[in-house]
């Protein structure tokens, strides 16, 4: 009996910027993609030119990154055979638009690979604040000897501290997985969030307002949508607790920036930021030099060799769908609202 004759492997290409290509990408991923599929050995960082319309003539796949510009009507009506999009990053707002959806392509992304290395360093960042290790170390510095241990406030430790958990997205769910094994209390608030799966989470449902008022730490995992720029408001920061601690992985425009630094000056609030808005704050702003607040360069995502997670999501993606089997993690139009 002679084998059956596979099947043509699917045209793909990849779109993203080069340098993305290249970072993300290492030789062994792209070998498993080539394994895969027809993959054409340009990297589409622009779909207007007559090189990139030709490759999207015959593109079944597209395995796009950061970078990837919109996949609008325009675009899709030069790539007449594009069935599916598999994303190797997280959100899939920037490129993935409505007339994708309306076509009826399919999309998968790797959020919840890039929700692992967000949620390790929301985790880190919570009991590294709670105690005060960023401030003991710098007064530890200045003064070249230990001070009088025991008289530690009360209020530094993580010993039944109470962490607030604003959204429950991907990234706030392996927060709160993430907490389990600490001696915490966890509150969480999420509009589309019951009683009973909050119960299920192991956390108690609060409104906004009280998640502000009893946590000593709020960490923000929130999708930036226009009802929910400037959330995080002047009142709830006001209503904190003194000394309390902010911290926003999510994007910097759910946070009303202006508030959170008079609160952080005053010494009311610490506050750790891997997103501002702007991303980078210009040189003068008070938040670099304020003794309250950490800044970070927007390093919580997957860097260095957290990227292979997210190589290693889309290619077994890239797999699935090749075979027939479908995503194990797609993006559906009716849940990115609740996507952070």
């Amino acid at each position: 009996m002679t084998e059956p004759t596979p099947g043509p492997r699917p045209r793909a290409a990849l779109a993203m910027s080069p340098d993305v290509a290249s970072a993300v990408l290492d030789p062994e991923s792209r070998a498993a993609l080539d394994a895969l599929c027809d993959v054409a050995p340009a990297v589409l960082d622009t779909f207007t030119t007559p090189a990139a319309r030709a490759v999207l003539a015959d593109t079944e796949l597209l395995v796009t990154g950061w970078g990837c510009p919109p996949l609008d009507h325009d675009v899709l009506r030069a790539a007449p055979r594009l069935r599916a999009v598999v994303h190797t990053a997280g959100s899939v707002r920037g490129h993935v638009t409505d007339a994708c959806w309306d076509r009826g392509i399919e999309v998968s992304s790797a959020a919840a690979a890039n929700a692992v290395p967000v949620a390790e360093y929301t985790l880190a960042m919570i009991l590294l604040t709670g105690k005060r290790v960023l401030e003991s170390a710098r007064e530890y510095r200045a003064a070249r000897a230990r001070a009088d241990w025991l008289h530690t406030p009360r209020t530094v430790g993580n010993h039944r501290r109470t962490v607030g958990i604003l959204s429950a997205s991907l990234i706030g769910r392996r927060v709160i997985d993430l907490l389990r094994p600490h001696d915490v209390d966890v509150l969480l608030h999420d509009p589309y969030v019951d009683e009973a799966e909050a119960a299920r989470l192991g956390v108690r449902s609060v409104p906004l307002a009280e998640l502000f008022r009893l946590s000593d730490t709020v960490s923000v995992h929130t999708p930036l949508l226009p009802e929910t720029r400037g959330l995080v408001s002047r009142d709830l920061i006001g209503s904190m607790k003194p000394g309390s601690v902010l911290i926003n992985t999510a994007r910097g425009a759910v946070v009303d920036q202006d508030a959170l630094t008079d609160a952080a000056l005053a010494g009311r609030v610490r506050a750790v930021l891997d997103v501002t808005e702007p991303e980078v704050l210009p040189r003068d702003h008070p938040l670099w030099d304020c003794e309250h607040v950490l800044i970070t360069p927007h390093l919580a995502g997957s860097q260095g060799n957290e990227w292979r997670r997210l190589a290693d999501t889309a290619v077994l993606e890239v797999a699935r769908w090749a075979s027939g089997e479908g995503f194990q993690h797609p993006v559906r139009r009716e849940r990115l609202a609740f996507l952070a």
